[in-house]
């Protein structure tokens, strides 16, 4: 069974600065594209930034220019470097494969930005 198990959310000041990581129990390679999502309180899940087997990524408007999502294959880690935070950044930090799958979800990082 698949485990994804993330790490490195903390809490921090606006303009500062995180690095998560997310750990497969597998090799992630044969996952193919992975993601990185959130959800802050009262709002839906969304997609932050995706990160392609070839290494082409995608991210959210909001994190343009702000967030970096890397992967390491002979690792199985797919990380994503934070930078700039801003409180609306506040959220619970989930990866999963993209599209995302309902049984590989995992109990995800909080991320705080205080003003």
């Amino acid at each position: 069974q698949v485990q994804l198990v993330e790490s490195g959310g903390g809490l921090v000041q606006a303009g500062g600065s995180l690095r998560l990581s997310c750990t497969a129990s597998g090799s992630i390679f044969r996952f193919g594209t992975m993601g990185w999502y959130r959800q802050a309180p009262g709002k839906q899940r969304e997609l932050v930034a995706n990160i392609q087997s070839g290494y082409s990524t995608i991210y959210a408007d909001s994190v343009k220019g702000r967030f970096t999502i890397s992967r390491d294959n002979a690792k199985n880690t797919v990380y994503l470097q934070m930078n700039s935070l801003k409180p609306e950044d506040t959220a619970v930090y989930y990866c999963n494969t993209y599209p995302a799958r309902y049984t590989y979800w995992g109990q995800g990082t909080q991320v705080t930005v205080s003003s």
